[in-house]
């Protein structure tokens, strides 16, 4: 049987013009291309080459075989990109919490997709109370979210206060620091799908503060509208910082969170080696407060 590579050796030879610009197309040296060109005579019985000190030339056998050799290496290389145009794309799926700005989330994916233009991503959204099954039973393989003291295998990105978001006209929007008590006559935005909900209301009722509830979202965008529109303040992580928002230390307030990826149980060994997992990473964390 004839090896692909005893023809690649016989076609470089041809195409290059000697052994040595053949040996060196191929990446061998001079005397393995020799050897592998002698062998290939031997398979055939019958010589390729008239060898001189100045050139090389097929003989008629040689120029016979390099009609086949060319067709057969012409199919191993249709073969392979039949093959590889068929492979599967590798997904990674990637639970997100949505309290992260879209924005930062979408500049984080494209880093993600211009590392590895080949590989796919897929994006489940929910709370991470609804993620966290799904990771455990391998439904997606990494939960970027509030890590906290999860012991599973996990990579911190950034960790945050939250604040109290106001517009940048708010008469309050100068100082750094608030009490519940000065807003306690201020409207109020609820983020209903905040993690730190609860927190936050335990945080209002303990100090006497039963504000009005200008509105109640699932959209984090359509919070921040609301509040630069000065229809209420609201709580935020203060990742949310942007152009028309004032974010302020709410005194008291001492909640925090750790973002980061959550790897799960059944998850590929290497996922967080995989280069659109890492790219993803890196571009949150720049962003991010993590000090590691």
């Amino acid at each position: 049987m004839i090896d692909r590579y005893l023809l690649r050796y016989f076609l470089a030879v041809i195409d290059q013009g000697n052994f040595s610009r053949a040996a060196q197309h191929c990446r061998v040296t001079q005397p393995t291309l020799s050897v592998g060109i002698a062998k290939l005579e031997g398979l055939l019985d019958r010589a390729l080459f008239h060898r001189s000190n100045r050139r090389v030339e097929l003989t008629a056998a040689g120029t016979q075989f390099a009609v086949h050799a060319r067709r057969i290496e012409a199919e191993f290389a249709a073969a392979e990109r039949a093959v590889a145009a068929a492979s599967p794309a590798r997904v990674v799926r990637l639970g997100i919490i949505p309290t992260l700005p879209s924005a930062r989330i979408g500049a984080a994916l494209q880093a993600a997709r211009r590392a590895d233009p080949t590989g796919r991503i897929e994006i489940i959204e929910g709370r991470t109370r609804d993620l966290r099954p799904r990771l455990d039973r391998g439904a997606i393989d990494l939960l970027l979210g509030d890590v906290g003291d999860t012991p599973s295998p996990t990579e911190p990105l950034f960790e945050e206060e939250y604040a109290l978001a106001l517009s940048v006209d708010h008469p309050l929007a100068n100082r750094d620091a608030v009490t519940a008590e000065e807003v306690a006559g201020e409207a109020m935005i609820v983020r209903r799908h905040c993690e730190a909900l609860p927190d936050i209301s335990r945080f209002f009722t303990a100090r006497g503060v039963r504000p009005f509830m200008a509105a109640r979202t699932v959209n984090d965008d359509r919070a921040l509208a609301y509040v630069r529109a000065e229809l209420g303040i609201t709580v935020m992580p203060r990742c949310f910082a942007s152009p028309g928002i004032a974010m302020l230390a709410l005194t008291g307030f001492t909640r925090t969170r750790r973002i980061g990826l959550i790897a799960g149980p059944v998850a590929p060994p290497a996922i967080m080696a995989d280069p659109m997992v890492t790219a993803l990473a890196a571009a949150l964390r720049s962003n991010g407060e993590w000090s590691g």
